[in-house]
């Protein structure tokens, strides 16, 4: 299968903003190609960024403009700068073997921690980093200033190539393969084989707070993270600051971040910081262990870490408990409330499906029933288009691309989360189609997004492209408007661009769709991803030049 990104170039520059005086030049140079690391005992070629993993951490502050020459930025409100989203035949067609192309946005109106990383195939397995935005000149953090800032990226490893992995699964239908290890900044831990030599250590210095920036850079799993006998506090997620919660344990999903402030007030000695899976189905055991890190006082005695109480793996309520316990800090500098009128009211089935097996020769394949997995959102299975991008349909005005007819409520209403509906024929079947809503520009949206049990109850990770959104509420069950809508918070509701939806449960966000372009929405469980589980809102222009999409670069990929 074809790699798109091999041996790609690109380089990373910071231009003067004309809005902030504190506005810096930075200029950094990645290289994509391949690189040969030994984990669990044995040598792997992966694809990776300046032959490290994880790839370079971004720092830059607010007010900064990146240009980037790179495979895909992902993360950061691309505000009037749709082009540099990233993701393939959404917004550019693949950047091709041995080409370039430059990325160019405004980091504004954010503070915190987001990542970039490969929006291609499953290459960001090995291709992503840190993005670290800061206070411009003249602000500072709504919390004590931090000793240092230290960013944990969270990951997995296969013992495989990661593009077979994925092909595999394509091809039969089935559900992928695990992975052999999760990661701590790229080191899978010294409680998986062969790996003592390969375990992240922090060194640090009693009685100084350290800003943890967490992220979830899995392909597809959640997890828990824990500090031995620490206590940790949470100030921000998707790089907007939260009111303080302290907790011991983190639970976070692909494509979340967490910055949580770490006060070293324990006995000098070594402690493991880890991670474990939260798997949302139940009777399903993760086979890949717990990845590790060792926390490091200063003076402390050599002596084995001690290792904390980590959740169950199927731990629910811990991780239903840490998703709703987050809350905004109004205070913070770009704040803006709940806005009331609502334009658009969405609810939006999200699930497991089922298509025929297609494969030739064979008459089953390895999904439920001899057929191919798939996954819907309203029962229609997103597939990618191919011959140009949506957003470049969109700008160009070019028809055959995507149809605007996602529907606004399922096509049948039934018991979404009750169990006994796991293998009904009637509501398995999907088809694949490439259909968007479109929406006005500055329209403000509410969607019910709304788990249910065909084929597994499971908890997605939702992510939306280009837009931040607050969480009102979530419970468990099928939502009821006439009861869960006295639990909406339109005080301090959490703002982000990822929602773990509850398992068996719901989630209702709103946003207000201020960013003209085509935004991809998806499920950030990798596995899902092919299968379907993913839609798009398209933004219609404003009424000025200054509130529309400006035109593609020159160098904009070509399918």
């Amino acid at each position: 299968m074809a790699r798109p990104l091999l041996f790609l170039a690109f380089a990373l520059a910071l231009l003067a903003s004309s809005s902030f005086a504190s506005a810096a030049i930075v200029e950094h140079s990645f290289h994509v190609q391949n690189l040969t690391l030994n984990r669990l005992c044995r040598n792997q070629v992966i694809t990776a960024v300046n032959g490290s993993l994880p790839g370079p951490t971004l720092r830059v502050k607010e007010g900064d403009t990146l240009v980037v020459h790179v495979f895909n930025k992902h993360g950061v409100l691309q505000l009037f700068s749709a082009w540099a989203d990233g993701p393939e035949y959404v917004t550019q067609c693949p950047i091709r073997p041995g080409h370039s192309y430059t990325y160019r946005f405004n980091v504004t109106k954010q503070e915190g921690t987001l990542w970039w990383h490969a929006h291609s195939q499953t290459l960001r397995a090995t291709v992503y980093g840190a993005l670290i935005i800061r206070p411009s000149s003249g602000r500072k953090y709504p919390f004590p200033k931090p000793h240092r800032e230290i960013p944990i990226l969270l990951g997995e490893w296969w013992n495989a190539n990661i593009i077979d992995v994925e092909h595999e699964s394509i091809v039969t239908g089935a559900p992928p393969r695990t992975s052999d290890a999760f990661t701590i900044n790229g080191r899978p831990g010294d409680l998986y084989p062969c790996s003592s030599k390969h375990t992240y250590r922090l060194k640090v210095v009693y009685g100084k707070t350290y800003l943890l920036r967490i992220i979830n850079g899995a392909l597809n799993t959640q997890l828990f993270f824990k500090i031995a006998n620490h206590n940790m506090t949470v100030v921000g997620v998707d790089a907007t600051y939260t009111n303080p919660y302290t907790t011991d344990v983190v639970a976070i999903s692909p494509g979340q971040t967490a910055d949580i402030l770490l006060t070293t007030d324990q006995t000098p000695a070594r402690y493991y910081m880890a991670a474990n899976p939260y798997l949302s189905i139940a009777g399903v055991n993760e086979p890949n262990g717990t990845t590790t890190g060792i926390i490091v006082y200063h003076g402390a005695t050599p002596s084995r870490p001690i290792m904390p109480v980590m959740p169950d793996f199927h731990d629910t309520p811990t991780a239903h408990k840490f998703f709703t316990n987050i809350t905004s800090l109004v205070t913070s500098p770009f704040w803006t409330g709940v806005p009331r009128q609502i334009d658009e009211h969405m609810f939006v089935t999200e699930g497991a499906n089922l298509v025929p097996c297609d494969a030739p020769g064979n008459a089953t394949c390895g999904g439920p029933l001899g057929m191919k997995l798939a996954a819907s959102m309203n029962n229609v299975s997103f597939q990618l288009p191919t011959r140009m991008s949506m957003l470049e349909a969109f700008f160009r005005n070019v028809d055959g691309i995507y149809t605007t007819d996602f529907p606004d409520n399922p096509p049948l209403e039934f018991d979404y989360t009750n169990p006994n509906n796991s293998f009904n024929l009637a509501l398995l079947g999907t088809m694949k189609s490439t259909k968007v809503k479109k929406l006005k520009f500055n329209a403000t949206v509410q969607v019910v997004l709304q788990n249910t049990a065909l084929l597994t109850v499971e908890n997605h990770p939702m992510h939306l492209h280009g837009l931040n959104f607050y969480v009102l509420a979530q419970g468990f069950g099928n939502y009821n408007p006439a009861i869960d809508v006295k639990k909406f918070n339109f005080v301090n509701p959490q703002e982000r661009n990822t929602i773990a939806v509850p398992v068996g449960g719901w989630a209702v966000i709103r946003f207000r769709a201020n960013n003209p372009g085509v935004w991809f929405v998806h499920c950030h469980l990798d596995a899902h991803l092919p299968l379907g589980l993913a839609m798009a809102f398209v933004v219609e222009n404003g009424p000025t030049p200054e509130t529309s999409l400006p035109p593609p670069p020159p160098d904009f990929p070509k399918c």
